[in-house]
């Protein structure tokens, strides 16, 4: 019998858009999906939530694999920095999150917590501020339809055809808006020991 070798680095995500950017830092990982309860707390902050959801993923995970760095991630998003703003899902609720971010701003906060052992937990949380222009009915379908972003919080992708639905991205970490800031995860890395340059 194979045994498997114990991962060394472990990204506990299962979104692919996290798994991309992951990538970029060309160092060897494992995708380990979490699952956690991601439900608020009652009047937890939007920041508060992603980050002890990114904690809560990363330790879960580590709590199976103890030797491997472990790193979680979780983004909230709110409208005008009050109504939470999910994936949509469907085709509909993506037409009704455009139509209500139209001429508006959706704040991202993009948290990660990477544990390795011997070493305190690394958390850090990048706010990404994200202003829409004036959007009419038809080219938000016209993008829909040509994008279809329904697995993305506030259904404009900015990687892609979404950056033109963006009047401004205010952020110290682009990679925060697609889902986990690179910069800092990077940081964290070097910090325990794995080259991320």
């Amino acid at each position: 019998m194979t045994l498997t070798p114990t991962p060394s680095l472990i990204l506990a995500s299962s979104s692919p858009y996290r798994k991309e950017l992951m990538e970029r830092l060309r160092i060897p990982f494992t995708v380990v999906p979490p699952e956690v309860d991601e439900t608020p707390l009652e009047g937890e902050a939007p920041a508060m939530l992603a980050q002890r959801l990114a904690y809560l993923k990363a330790r879960v995970v580590a709590l199976r694999w103890p030797t491997s760095v472990v790193i979680g991630s979780d983004q909230v998003a709110t409208l005008d920095g009050g109504t939470p703003v999910g994936k949509p899902g469907t085709l509909e609720n993506a037409r009704r999150q455009l139509a209500a971010a139209s001429g508006r701003t959706m704040h991202f906060h993009t948290a990660f917590t990477l544990l390795a052992p011997g070493h305190l937990p690394i958390d850090g949380c990048v706010p990404v501020t994200v202003e829409f222009r004036a959007l009419d009915s038809a080219e938000i379908d016209r993008y829909l339809a040509l994008e279809q972003p329904f697995d993305c919080a506030g259904s404009a992708r900015c990687e892609g055809l979404g950056i033109a639905l963006l009047q401004s991205i205010r952020t110290d970490d682009p990679t925060a808006l697609i889902g986990l800031p690179l910069m800092q995860v990077a940081a964290a890395l070097r910090t325990v020991g794995m080259p991320a340059t």
